[in-house]
């Protein structure tokens, strides 16, 4: 059984269509990554995928639950970053961690181990005992990105995971999100940063005006167009 599945996805907003009749399958333990340009339905169909929106036809499957039919179910088993995401300023980080482990969780053993986990994977110290309204932008993303991934969920939704970080701090996540994939988590992620796209996924889908162009290997992808560059594989398609 496949992670993913979509089957003919459209979203269309009265005479627009964002998203055109999308088939794509992601793999257990797979990172696959979404690409475009700005407004070609990327992050309209990361959330119909996370159940925030509803595909005005098609159908997707997450793990064999479907979202509309199935969107509770789905969504015990996923975790979604949006790119604009925000926390709870007036907490602080550790508060907003414990309090997120406990909504997703539920059982206080369990959200203590992901805590534990989380703050390890944030790595702010003592400034998690901060209210996130202190926090720099990078700071505030690394405990976004630490909530997401924390719970361990069987797929994670990335929008932009390491936007706003530093390089040192987007290679450090960048390591964890293969690590965690290795362990068997499947992440669909999405980003303009084509070094990162290249170094994390197995498969890369180009998308346009909500329609697939192409969905490869980087090195397929490259070879097709007889390029040692992702980028110019992205400009020749979507350009």
């Amino acid at each position: 059984m496949n992670a993913v599945e979509l089957r003919g996805l459209t979203k269309k907003y009265e005479d627009f269509e964002a998203v055109s009749g999308l088939d794509l399958s992601v793999s257990t333990g797979e990172i696959f990554a979404l690409v475009g340009p700005n407004g070609v339905g990327k992050s309209t169909t990361l959330k119909m995928i996370a159940t925030i929106l509803t595909p005005t036809a098609g159908t997707i499957s997450v793990f064999g639950l479907d979202t509309v039919r199935d969107a509770a179910r789905v969504r015990e088993v996923i975790s979604y970053l949006p790119e604009e995401a925000g926390a709870y300023k007036n907490l602080t980080g550790r508060e907003y961690l414990d309090f997120m482990a406990m909504v997703f969780l539920k059982d206080p053993a369990r959200a203590a181990e992901a805590v534990k986990f989380g703050v390890e994977l944030c790595g702010l110290g003592d400034k998690l005992r901060e209210k996130i309204k202190t926090y720099s932008k990078g700071m505030a993303r690394k405990l976004l990105l630490a909530r997401a991934v924390m719970i361990r969920p069987k797929l994670a939704i990335l929008d932009e995971p390491t936007s706003g970080l530093d390089i040192i701090n987007g290679y450090e996540i960048r390591k964890t999100i293969k690590q965690l994939a290795a362990g068997g988590t499947t992440f669909i992620i999405s980003s303009h940063n084509m070094a990162e796209i290249e170094f994390l996924s197995g498969r890369i889908a180009v998308i346009n005006k909500g329609k697939l162009l192409a969905c490869d290997t980087p090195a397929a992808l490259k070879a097709k167009f007889s390029t040692q560059d992702l980028e110019e594989v992205f400009v020749e398609l979507a350009g």
